[in-house]
């Protein structure tokens, strides 16, 4: 179609970008440019600062680049080059076929004085923010009578489920220690057991290791169940309890518990809202 300007443009893009090519299509898109450069004039163009834009008789070339290399019809053309804030530079050029032309546009760089005073400014706040008030540390008051709560439960729960664990434990030691004495003194006289005898059987040593195992889980057992029990009146009292003299605010919807002593009762006087 002899529309070699544009024929160069595209094919010299897509060597560009040779990894999107095959080889076939590397040699033969070479062998293109090569035959419609001899028609056009090359010219390598150089700009500094490189954000300016160039313009090719009076149209974009696209975007900004700091060198290139364009292809011209042979003929007259206007070459500019604009840099922002710093005006713009024109220059002619003579294309002739089959030739090739260095081009320079080079701009100084801003003055410190302008390049500030192009520099955005920083837009102050219309009013100071309102001052933060410091807050207290510890959680509020009306807050920390349930955390107890949940603590005694959750203590409760841990204290009655490790008792009764500790209690199942010993009555099973229980019953395998009575089975070994049982075991033991078969056939002894009816007077005591083989372990008091001068001469004990080795069994009884485990017989005594066993009843001291039971009785440090009965023990222990016992004294978490007590103690599990005291847990769990305690914080089942405090649903009923009023906290709020502990507190800068009285509490709401609160039962008031008071001790009453007459002449012939003892007891406790509830009163509040539900």
């Amino acid at each position: 179609m002899r529309r070699f300007r544009d024929a160069a443009e595209h094919l010299a893009w897509s060597l560009e970008r040779r990894k999107a090519l095959s080889p076939e299509q590397q040699k033969e898109f070479a062998e293109g440019l090569a035959k419609a450069v001899p028609f056009l004039a090359t010219l390598y163009l150089s700009v500094d600062p490189p954000d300016a834009e160039v313009l090719v008789d009076g149209k974009p070339i696209g975007r900004p680049r700091r060198t290139y290399t364009l292809f011209f019809e042979p003929g007259k053309h206007l070459v500019r080059a604009q840099a922002p804030g710093r005006g713009g530079s024109t220059q002619t050029l003579d294309a002739q076929a089959a030739t090739e032309r260095l081009m320079t546009f080079e701009f100084p760089p801003l003055p410190e004085c302008r390049a500030s005073a192009a520099a955005p400014a920083v837009p102050e706040p219309a009013s100071a923010p309102p001052p933060v008030r410091p807050q207290p540390s510890g959680p509020p008051a009306s807050s920390w009578p349930a955390t107890l709560r949940i603590a005694g439960i959750a203590a409760t729960t841990a204290t009655l489920s490790t008792g009764a664990l500790l209690m199942i434990r010993a009555a099973s030691l229980d019953g395998d220690l009575g089975e070994r004495r049982d075991g033991l003194n078969r056939g002894a006289p009816t007077s005591g057991s083989r372990c008091w005898q001068t001469s004990a059987p080795p069994a009884c040593d485990d017989l005594l290791r066993l009843q001291d195992e039971r009785n440090l889980s009965a023990g222990v057992g016992t004294a978490l169940l007590i103690a599990g029990g005291v847990i769990g009146a305690a914080t089942a009292a405090s649903f009923f309890t009023d906290f709020s003299f502990l507190g800068p605010a009285p509490a709401q919807e609160a039962i008031h518990v008071a001790p009453v002593v007459t002449g012939r009762a003892l007891g406790v006087r509830l009163e509040g809202l539900w």
